[in-house]
Parts: C-alpha cells; sequence; structure tokens
C-alpha cells in the first residue's frame, strides 16, 4: 500500500518582494562547475554567455530562462580562470589560462577564445604573453565600447609569476596588460603595469587582481592588490603607455584569507567605470573585501568595500561598506557591475547576515547614488553550506543591462557543485523585483538524477503562471514510465518564486520506490511542465 509522501518544503517566500526566479545554469550531469562568469550580447541582450571551470561554456537565448552547456577546447589548452565578455559588435570572448599538452610549460600563456554566434562556438582562440619558463596566471578582459578613438580594442590583464608557488626571494610577479586592435585575432606584445612587484607564494604578497575598466574617452583603469595594498594605474593611450602606481587604499589582513567552510578565499578588487549619461558618467569604482572589522581568532566578520574616484584616479574617497548589516557575519567573494544604460551598480556577494554556521546565501547591493550609498536584497531561493575540503573557485560575477540584472554564483548540494543564475528586474524608480518569467514557462529540474536514495526536487513558479495574477495552485504528482499516477508530491496554493522539496526513494515511513524512471509534473495555473527522474538502487 502506498504511504503519504514525505515532503520537506525548505523554502516558501510569501513577501513583499517576490522571490528572485533562481535557474540552474549548468547540466545536471556537470557535478564540478565553480569560478563563475557571465556577460550580456548588447546587440541581443537576451542572449547571454556564461562560465565555469576548468572549461565550462553556457550560453541562453531567452535572457537566463534556459541555457544550454558546452566544454571549450583549445590547441593552447584549457585551465580555468574563466573570463566572459562581450564587445560593441556582439562578439564573445572567453579568456582563460592555458595547459598545452607538449608545450613550454604549465600556464605558459594567457588564451582568449572567440565566439561570433552568442556562445554558441568557440574559436580555437590566440595565446598571449608566452614567456617560458614564467607562468601567467589570474586573467581578465574589458572592451571599449565607448566613442573614443580607441573604441572596439580590447584588453587583458593579468600576473606573471617567475615561478608560481615560489618562496624564492629571486622570483617574483608583475602585472602585465596586452591590447588586441583587430577583435581578438592578434595581441600586442604585454606592457607591464605595475611598479612594485610581488613575490609569486599566491598569496597577500603577490600582485594580483588585475581587472580592466574602460572610461569615457578611451582611458583603462586597472587597480590590483600586493604587498602595498590596493594599487591603481592608467593609460591614456589605448594601453599603450602606463603612468606611475597610486595608493588607493589599505586592505587590512591582506586579500588572502579564510573563511570558514571556504577551501579558500580572497578579497581580489575589481575595478568598473560609469561611461553611461548618468550624474556619475567617468566616476571610477574599486570593489573589494577584506576582514578589517575582525572580532577575534574565530569571528572573521568579512565585509564588502567600496572607493570611487572622479578625477580620473588622482584622489580618491574613502572606503564605505556596500553590505548593510550590523551583524559580525560573513560577506565575501564580491563581484561589480556597471548597467551602462543609467549608472546603477550591482553588487553580488555570499552572505551569512541572517544564518548559523557555515549555512550561506547569496546577496546583491544594488546603488542609484554612484556608490553614496546601498540597499541589500537577497537572490537566492536557499540557502547551502559550504565544505573547505571542496574547492569553491575564487570568485562570482554579475551582469546589468537596461535592468535586467544577472547575478551568477556557484552552490554546494552535498558533494555536488552547481552553478545558477538570478532572474532580477530592475525599474530603478519602483525598485528591484523578480524579473518577471513568461506565461506558462515553468522552471523543473532535479539533483542529482540519476539517484539512488535521495534527491532534491526545484521548481520556480514565474510572476504569471498561465494567467495566474497573484497566488497559483502548483500540484506536482508523480507517474511512472506508463503513465499511472503513483501518487501526489505537494498540492497547494503558493506565491511566485523558487521551491524544493527532498524526493527519498527508500527510507522507512517514505514510498518504497523500485528503480527505473519516473515523470514528475508540475501543473501551475494553465502551465503544464515534465520532467524525469532515474532512480537506480
Amino acid at each position: 500500500m502506498l504511504r503519504p509522501w514525505c515532503l520537506l518544503l525548505l523554502l516558501v517566500s510569501v513577501t513583499s518582494r517576490a522571490q528572485v526566479p533562481n535557474v540552474q545554469v549548468n547540466a545536471p550531469s556537470s557535478t564540478t562547475p565553480e569560478e563563475v562568469t557571465i556577460a550580456i550580447n548588447p546587440m541581443n541582450p537576451q542572449n547571454l554567455v556564461g562560465g565555469a571551470n576548468l572549461r565550462f561554456f553556457y550560453h541562453s537565448t531567452d535572457g537566463g530562462i534556459s541555457w544550454a552547456q558546452g566544454q571549450l577546447t583549445s590547441p593552447f589548452g584549457v585551465y580555468g580562470d574563466p573570463c566572459v565578455i562581450f564587445d560593441a559588435a556582439g562578439n564573445a570572448y572567453y579568456g582563460h589560462l592555458s595547459n598545452p599538452s607538449g608545450g613550454d610549460s604549465w600556464l605558459d600563456r594567457i588564451v582568449v577564445q572567440k565566439s561570433t554566434d552568442g556562445g554558441k562556438t568557440w574559436s580555437d582562440g590566440a595565446g598571449i604573453g608566452l614567456n617560458p619558463p614564467k607562468d601567467q596566471d589570474k586573467e581578465w578582459l574589458a572592451a571599449d565600447m565607448t566613442s573614443s578613438p580607441y573604441r572596439n580594442n580590447l584588453y587583458v590583464a593579468w600576473t606573471e609569476f617567475d615561478a608560481y608557488g615560489s618562496a624564492l626571494a629571486t622570483d617574483s610577479t608583475r602585472i602585465l596588460l596586452s591590447r588586441s586592435t583587430d577583435a581578438g585575432a592578434t595581441w600586442s606584445a604585454p606592457v607591464r603595469v605595475s611598479d612594485r612587484a610581488g613575490d609569486c607564494v599566491d598569496e597577500d604578497n603577490t600582485v594580483e587582481g588585475a581587472v580592466p575598466a574602460v572610461g569615457p574617452q578611451g582611458e583603462v583603469y586597472l587597480s590590483w592588490a600586493g604587498p602595498l595594498g590596493i594599487m591603481f594605474d592608467k593609460s591614456t593611450d589605448g594601453g599603450v603607455t602606463w603612468g606611475k602606481d597610486v595608493f588607493i587604499t589599505s586592505q587590512p589582513g591582506g586579500w588572502d584569507f579564510g573563511v570558514s567552510g571556504i577551501y579558500r578565499c580572497n578579497g581580489l578588487p575589481v575595478t568598473a567605470c560609469d561611461v553611461s549619461a548618468s550624474p556619475y558618467r567617468g566616476r571610477i569604482y574599486v570593489l573589494w573585501s577584506d576582514q578589517r572589522n575582525r572580532v577575534n581568532s574565530t569571528i572573521d566578520n568579512t565585509d564588502v568595500f567600496i572607493i570611487r574616484s572622479d578625477d580620473g584616479g588622482a584622489t580618491w574617497t574613502a572606503q564605505r561598506q556596500v553590505n548593510g548589516d550590523i551583524t559580525t557575519r560573513d560577506q565575501f567573494f564580491p563581484w561589480l557591475t556597471i548597467d551602462q544604460t543609467n549608472g546603477t551598480l550591482y553588487v553580488v556577494f555570499y552572505d551569512r547576515r541572517n544564518t548559523q554556521g557555515d549555512t550561506t546565501e547569496v546577496w546583491v547591493a544594488r546603488s542609484t547614488d554612484g556608490g553614496e550609498s546601498f540597499t541589500n536584497f537577497r537572490v537566492s531561493a536557499t540557502p547551502f553550506v559550504p565544505a573547505s575540503t571542496i574547492f569553491f573557485g575564487d570568485y562570482t560575477s554579475i551582469a546589468a543591462l537596461n535592468g535586467r540584472v544577472y547575478p551568477f554564483w556557484m552552490r554546494l548540494d552535498g558533494t555536488l557543485l552547481s552553478v545558477w543564475v538570478g532572474l532580477v528586474r530592475d525599474t530603478v524608480a519602483v525598485g528591484v523585483e523578480a524579473q518577471s518569467v513568461p506565461p506558462a514557462t515553468l522552471t523543473l529540474g532535479n539533483y542529482p538524477n540519476p539517484f539512488n536514495s535521495s534527491t532534491r526536487v526545484r521548481f520556480v513558479i514565474p510572476q504569471d503562471p498561465g494567467g495566474a495574477s497573484r497566488g497559483v495552485r502548483a500540484v506536482l504528482r508523480l507517474y511512472d514510465q506508463l503513465g499511472r499516477d503513483v501518487g501526489t508530491l505537494f498540492d497547494g496554493v503558493i506565491s511566485a518564486g523558487a521551491y524544493e522539496l527532498d524526493l527519498n526513494g527508500s527510507s522507512p515511513g517514505v514510498w518504497n520506490l523500485a528503480s527505473g524512471t519516473y515523470f514528475v509534473r508540475l501543473t501551475a495555473g494553465s502551465a503544464i511542465v515534465t520532467h524525469r527522474v532515474v532512480l537506480l538502487k
């Protein structure tokens, strides 16, 4: 005889602000993606491209509602530190590290691959900075989308190690930059940006975190962290020459620090510049995290900070804290983007203000006054618990254009990593709300699949599922492969948002399901979606 279904509803968010829809980006069969990056095609804002370690790429043509996945290949090898951007013409670029087969050495160059079809296919790529036996690491890309003489220039900045991981005083690191003036086909010889070198240990005294940004007149701005704190430099001739480094802020405790439950954590800076027509056009921002507010040896109290300049980086304001909580909990792995249609700032980060232990959520901070103040809101539908034994990557990502905002993050469930995107619509005048998903577009999935004991079923009810304007009756039923109704998983009236339940196929007190193929059917309003699950005992 069938027993009642054991259902654990992990989240029901019924608030004045609808829960931001969360969409799983990676295919359920890929269980190791981390360290993520996302970009929006300015020629087709419904086209998004993402990436994750070590070589995953993702693309969406419907504004992030659904995604396709692939894995990069290149004659130079592909070895992590993914970065994706678009140029003004709608070409996508994927920067990463190398791991050549039969090449000069591991990490022997930076590689940039190009896509002209919205991230579906990629070129073999161009190698940049080959200088054996030195190692090239931690790259990031930028494109000039202004009307400057350098429009369509591409820039890539990174750290060169004499010998990665070496503690010898004779080995050092430096920040390099290369440019392309032909849409990524060829790249210039690298130029050195940082005046002061760092060590090669890949910790606080190593110079890292070079994220280029472009100003309204085609200026190239760059900041990084190292033994002197956070430094800044700029080029006014398209990246050809650079000035003298400027100290902009200290970073108490350094950029490499511990956060409970995280394999390793850093607070490396992110540089951005407003090139919109907003009142803050030309303002430069540098974002980072550190533990200056650390309480003691067991309470890290990591926080996120931002600093800004209105005179091309000559002078800088005092730092402002981005996370708005007054707790001693951690906020870490931040990333910054600017909606260049209106100058609004968005910062994504992991947050523990409302949790205990290592339980972690994802939040976004938003500023419409040029970084003077921030409002914070949660975007993750459910929390998760990371494990210090599993590498979690070194950064998150976020992209925004014309009020559509896409925070991009990793989460860990048990030992399984996954990549997620939040769909946020910002009307600026009335505030942030969940992005409207087209009617009848329901999201339904489970992870892991196949499963041999338990699996987590996730589903998203859109803003207007088949015509329902307020609550909607949602019904989840399980069917066997012959179409027979096995039973009801959930039946109730719920609001738009993301929900999860645990499905256990064999524990006492729960249905004792036989191995085989089953189908979960979700009905919400007039919309229906079906998803296959496989139980292998």
